[in-house]
């Protein structure tokens, strides 16, 4: 069976989490589809539905700052890095 995905990005505030809820949401109740969330934003602290997979589990923006004293943008960066550098990790957690 072929698997699809969505990408969802944006700013903060334009409607990603809204969007991802609502869609699976839909693809549950009205097609009966298997539909997964998988959040990749490090920041994202306010998911309104559960994730299948949350990149949070591997490494969370707001710890990052607090930690390793970087902003918000140094955090992200720093995130991204080790969401590479732990690819395996990911991938894992797709299959």
């Amino acid at each position: 069976m072929p698997v699809y995905g969505q990408v969802a990005i944006g700013p903060p505030g334009s409607g990603k989490s809204t969007y991802c809820h609502g869609m699976s949401e839909f693809l549950r109740n009205h097609w009966g589809r298997n539909a997964r969330v998988i959040n990749l934003d490090p920041a994202n602290d306010r998911t309104p539905y559960e994730c299948a997979v949350d990149v949070r589990d591997l490494v969370d923006a707001q710890v990052v700052m607090e930690e390793l004293g970087l902003g918000p943008n140094g955090a992200l960066v720093y995130c991204i890095e080790h969401l590479l550098t732990n690819f395996s990790w990911l991938e894992e957690k797709l299959l």
